[in-house]
């Protein structure tokens, strides 16, 4: 049978509904763009360029500024908007709306103090009658892709430094939580920046191809999935790529550790956000002479967690961002169960629901050990020597964090210069990130560095101005 194109047009979607992970209720609609509509976004984008670079930074620190008050007074009807489309926790929404104002205040400071350097020409022979400096120039346009699990934040790394830096931006928030970044979008607009510096595009998969290869884009940051990311890649032509590709963290713990506080940090770093961080802890490598004690504590810690309606200021864990991650998730854990791994807790589903769940004697061959598991899903392993232990930390081709307890500061730092990760956490889990310092993986797992310091760099470019005085 052929559909005419009457009826094709008919069902193409004009609008993404966004539901509630928890409960299913709509929480709001957006526009359903596609490759058709990449074009108008693009002129539009391009006025934006001119408008963005022509400000001086000054007013671009003052917008920034402004932006972040005007969120933090709003906190909580952020936090409200975080918790309905993307399921954390409130606490955990809450924390992610600080982190945002602070992204903010960061990207400020960048505008102002991060221009240039004088370069000291004279420092080298045949150049003394020279002198200069180079200053940092925009980019021009930057296209930021960005996940549903930090919906707010994650968008705030990426407009706060471009908009510093004097670019501007095509944002194409992830469809399952895009409300959160349209708001902070609002917000910045009513601190006063132009309407084209940042243009939202709300579509899917294919809303996306077409963005990643737009001709006038100098940049794509993305922070998504490895497969995404691959394809970004083969299509995207000659431009900056900058990339979060996730990671599988793991967390060496020494048998001379403060044990109590080692757990609790472990438990936090493995179920915050459900799991769904992409420096969450993934694989928790213990002492033998330890690991039996650290396991009855982790696991009674982990099962006194109260999973539930994330809006409840008592909930510890929410859902996952939908029935279909949390039962692949569940599938994932049955085929490590079925290969041979032990259950100690967890590994029960209801709905978006997925109980937090720990393993031991898991297969290094499944796709559990290997992969990014992004779910409430750890894995303990004991260990005897550090070189084993280290040897198994590195082993997966790509890495963000990692974590280690010890009380001994001269081993701590031995093991941090060996293991291959974009950061080495020191007596706290994998999941610890502050927002002023770089931010990326090791290996296979990312390109570039977030962070706003670092990504406002990335988002500019060096122009020198060297001066002749001739007759000197």
């Amino acid at each position: 049978m052929t559909l005419s194109l009457m009826t094709l047009q008919t069902l193409t979607p004009t609008h993404i509904e966004v539901f509630n992970p928890f409960d299913g209720r709509l929480v709001g609609r957006v526009p359903c763009q596609g490759a058709a509509d990449v074009p108008a976004l693009a002129q539009r984008a391009r006025a934006g360029v001119a408008e963005s670079a022509a400000m001086p930074r000054h007013r671009r620190a003052r917008i920034l500024e402004d932006a972040a008050r005007r969120v933090e007074a709003e906190a909580d009807a952020f936090a409200s908007l975080i918790v309905a489309e993307a399921g954390k926790t409130l606490r955990q929404a809450e924390k992610e709306v600080k982190r945002c104002v602070n992204t903010l205040k960061l990207s400020a400071e960048e505008a102002r103090r991060n221009a240039g350097e004088v370069v000291p020409f004279d420092a080298y022979e045949g150049s003394e009658s020279r002198q200069g400096w180079f200053s940092r120039e925009p980019l021009g346009l930057i296209v930021a892709i960005t996940p549903y699990n930090d919906p707010l934040n994650l968008v705030a790394h990426k407009l706060g430094p471009a908009i510093a830096g004097g670019n501007a931006v095509i944002l194409k928030p992830s469809e399952l939580a895009p409300l959160s970044a349209l708001k902070l979008v609002d917000c910045l607009r009513q601190a006063g920046l132009p309407e084209t510096v940042v243009t939202t595009a709300t579509g899917g998969i294919e809303l996306g191809q077409a963005l990643v290869q737009l001709r006038d884009a100098r940049m794509i940051s993305f922070t998504g999935g490895f497969a995404t990311g691959e394809a970004i890649a083969r299509t995207a032509g000659l431009k900056k790529l900058a990339m979060d590709l996730g990671g599988n963290a793991p967390v060496l713990v020494l048998a001379d550790c403060d044990l109590l506080p080692t757990v609790e940090s472990c438990v936090s770093g493995a179920f915050w956000a459900a799991g769904q961080n992409c420096i969450g802890t993934q694989r928790i490598l213990v002492q033998r002479d330890v690991y039996v004690a650290f396991r009855e504590r982790f696991v009674t810690a982990t099962q006194a967690l109260l999973a539930g309606d994330p809006a409840c200021r008592e909930t510890d864990v929410g859902p996952m961002v939908s029935e279909q991650a949390a039962r692949r998730t569940e599938q994932r854990v049955q085929e490590a169960l079925d290969e041979g791994a032990t259950l100690l807790c967890g590994h029960r589903r209801q709905g978006s629901l997925y109980a937090p769940t720990v393993l031991e004697d898991v297969s290094h061959a499944s796709q559990l050990w290997q992969q990014e598991v992004f779910a409430p899903v750890v894995i303990l392993e004991a260990f005897d020597e550090l070189d084993e232990a280290i040897d198994l930390a590195n082993a997966p081709e790509y890495s963000l964090h990692a974590g280690l307890f010890t009380r001994d500061l001269g081993t701590a730092l031995k093991l941090a210069r060996r293991l291959e990760a974009g950061g080495v956490m020191i007596n706290d889990s994998s999941d610890y990130r502050f927002d002023a310092m770089p931010f990326g993986g090791f290996k296979y797992g990312s390109l570039g560095r977030e962070g706003v310091r670092f990504a406002y760099e990335e988002m500019t470019q060096p122009k020198v101005v060297c001066l002749n005085a001739l007759g000197e």
